[in-house]
C-alpha cells in the first residue's frame, strides 16, 4: 500500500502543478490558512477532501473522537498557534457518524491502553444525555450515537470559545467558532446550531478573558 501511495503522489503533484501552477511555489513562502480545523483521525474524514480544499487552506489538528480538551496540550497548542501566530478567522470542530470511540464510549467493554482514559469525556457525555434526553433508554444505537457525536462537537465548540487566546480573539477581530457533523455515508456536512446564551456569554468574558 505504502508503494502505491507513493506512486499516486508523483500523479498527483504533476496534475496539481499542471492545473495550479502557482500553488506549490505559493506554498514554499509560507502558509496562512483562514481556518483550523479540530477533527477526529478517522482516515474516512480528510478535511481537505471533504471541503473540497486545497493544500494551505487548512490547519488541522485531529484525535480520536475528536475529544477537545483543556488539559490536552497537543490541541491547545494548535489552537494558540493558529490563533496567535497564522490568525484564523475561523476555528470549526467536527465530528462524524459511524465514530469508533462514540461507540466504544456507548458500550461498557474494556479498550485498553491509554484509550479507555482518553474517552472518559465521551463517556461523562453519555451519562449525561441519560439523564436529560427524554426518551434516551428506548433509542436505538445508531440515534444514540448520533447524540452522543453532536454533544462531544457542542462541548469542543464550547471548550474552544473558552480559550483565553479565542475569547481575546472573538472580541478583537470577530473569530468564528463553528460546531459540524460529516456524514461518511452521505459526504455531506451539517453544521450544528452551537449558540451560546447571553448567560454564557458573560461568564465566559468575566471568568476566561486573561490579560
Amino acid at each position: 500500500a505504502f508503494h502505491k501511495f507513493l506512486a499516486s503522489n508523483k500523479t498527483w503533484h504533476q496534475n496539481t502543478a499542471s492545473s495550479h501552477p502557482d500553488l506549490f511555489p505559493s506554498l514554499a513562502k509560507g502558509q496562512a490558512p483562514p481556518l483550523l480545523w479540530l477533527g477526529c483521525s478517522d482516515s474516512r474524514c480528510p478535511e481537505t477532501t471533504l471541503c473540497g480544499a486545497q493544500p494551505g487552506d487548512i490547519f488541522v489538528h485531529r484525535n480520536i473522537a475528536n475529544v477537545v480538551s483543556p488539559h490536552d496540550m497537543s490541541s491547545q497548542s494548535v489552537i494558540y498557534y493558529a490563533i496567535n501566530a497564522l490568525k484564523v478567522s475561523h476555528v470549526v470542530v467536527c465530528g462524524h457518524t459511524s465514530c469508533g470511540g462514540v461507540a466504544a464510549a456507548l458500550g461498557n467493554g474494556k479498550i485498553g491502553g491509554t484509550l479507555d482514559a482518553w474517552l472518559y469525556p465521551l463517556r461523562e457525555l453519555r451519562a449525561g444525555l441519560a439523564k436529560t434526553e427524554e426518551g434516551w433508554d428506548g433509542l436505538g444505537d445508531k440515534e444514540k450515537a448520533v447524540k452522543l457525536v453532536e454533544a462531544n462537537v457542542k462541548r469542543g465548540v464550547g471548550v474552544v470559545r473558552r480559550n483565553p487566546e479565542v475569547v481575546k480573539a472573538v472580541e478583537e477581530r470577530g473569530v468564528g467558532v463553528h460546531g459540524v457533523v460529516f456524514d461518511v455515508g452521505t459526504g455531506e456536512l451539517r453544521e450544528l446550531d452551537c449558540g451560546e446564551a447571553d448567560e454564557e456569554v458573560r461568564e465566559k468574558m468575566e471568568c476566561f478573558k486573561i490579560g
